[in-house]
């Protein structure tokens, strides 16, 4: 792919680990990241709406863009579930000037690492146990126990590609994760 010359961060982790509170931290005190907004083909959770945390897409319109090319990436990450990067929306921040954060799964992030390679960072936000996870997760109150179930099963697997990313921030402390994502994405920025 043919990029410009702004950076990428790229933020991922199991379902539940804090990432989208950390990086929500980030957005709040840089004022130079832009959040790169993912397509998926699931519907909208709770209170999420289109063009805000996710472009939602039906599966034909999904697949059909991604024939096109219109991806950077792309993933189905659950059956019949796809995620992935669009190339407006990298057009759409970097013509800002801004650093563009994604907030993706594991697999996005080493794909966008390999694809940005150093105009990246990659942060791997790991959780202090899967049993924790799980007690976050079902604190959300938006799954059900079967879609906890299989996040915690994926996000067991999902731990084994913290050493592909750049750094690895263990989110056991809030405050304490969110201070060392500062420190990581100031020096990263410049």
């Amino acid at each position: 792919m043919q990029t410009v010359s702004g950076k990428v961060l790229i933020f991922s982790a199991p379902s539940g680990s804090g990432k989208s509170t950390i990086i929500g931290r980030l957005l709040e005190r840089f004022p130079q990241l832009e959040f790169s907004i993912s397509a998926t083909s699931r519907a909208p959770r709770g209170t999420e709406a289109d063009g805000r945390e996710y472009y939602f897409l039906s599966n034909d319109d999904f697949k059909a863009r991604a024939a096109a090319g219109e991806f950077v990436e792309w993933e189905e990450v659950y059956a019949g579930t796809c995620y992935g990067t669009l190339r407006s929306e990298l057009k759409r921040i970097w013509d800002k000037g801004h650093v563009i954060v994604f907030d993706v799964d594991v697999k996005g992030g080493v794909n966008l690492k390999r694809i940005f390679g150093a105009q990246a960072l990659s942060v791997f936000v790991m959780p202090p146990s899967v049993d924790e996870l799980q007690r976050r997760l079902e604190g959300r109150g938006t799954d059900s126990p079967e879609t906890i179930a299989r996040r915690v099963a994926k996000a067991e697997q999902e731990l084994a590609f913290a050493p592909q990313f750049d750094r690895v921030v263990v989110n056991d402390c809030l405050a304490t994760a969110v201070a060392e994502a500062e420190r990581i994405t100031e020096a990263f920025i410049g």
